[in-house]
């Protein structure tokens, strides 16, 4: 299947979806340990990339990923727009004109991962959405080194995600507004590494219709 701008368009049409779907159980989450605005606002976020990629029709990843990253920053109150915005970022400067590659696909998870590490200065096991990302780019590697595709690859950064938000529950949050919970914040999942599986699950999901 062919990962080009009509692929990341429809990543961004599924994530709008998928956020809207979970924005409850997002804000829920983020009630518990967080201030409760993280489904609201990715949920908002999210509907203003489509509008924008509607108004706009992309010729690319990288101009998907561009009109993703500028939307997300001007829109998502909070820690989510700068740290989701950096990521898309960063994920487009990566991103060759041309349809990705296996090799595009993991250059893409990682470059994100490293927007979202150097926006927020998290690290892994700090029960924030790094805990995510940072299995995504490990499962997605080894894919890409053992010679799969770019669909096989997206496919493994989604189950290592939701690896990595299963495995957040049982972390103590040393970073952001977790933090002040200490060890209460133990039992809970962090709602960032949440939306992260949910994004990337749609990445994956979205080359099932190219």
């Amino acid at each position: 299947m062919t990962l080009d701008a009509a692929w990341a368009t429809r990543w961004m049409t599924l994530t709008r979806e998928a956020v809207g779907a979970n924005r409850e159980y997002l804000i829920e989450l983020d009630r518990q340990i967080g201030d409760g605005d993280h489904g609201e606002n990715l949920d908002r976020g999210f509907a203003q990339v489509v509008e924008a990629l509607e108004d706009t029709p992309a010729e690319s990843v990288q101009d998907v990923l561009k009109i993703a990253a500028k939307t997300l920053m001007s829109t998502v109150g909070g820690a989510a727009g700068p740290l989701y915005g950096t990521a898309f970022l960063r994920a487009a400067k990566v991103a060759s004109p041309d349809p990705l590659s296996a090799q595009g696909a993991l250059a893409l998870v990682s470059a994100a991962l490293e927007g979202i590490q150097a926006r927020g200065k998290a690290e892994r096991g700090e029960k924030t959405m790094v805990d995510a990302w940072g299995p995504a780019l490990d499962a997605a590697k080894e894919e890409a080194e053992a010679g799969k595709d770019a669909c096989e690859v997206l496919k493994a950064a989604a189950l290592g995600a939701a690896e990595g938000a299963a495995a957040t529950e049982g972390i103590k949050a040393t970073k952001g507004r977790a933090s002040y919970l200490g060890e209460r914040s133990i039992g809970h999942l962090d709602p960032g590494a949440v939306s992260s599986s949910i994004i990337l699950a749609q990445a994956f999901e979205a080359t099932k219709e190219v």
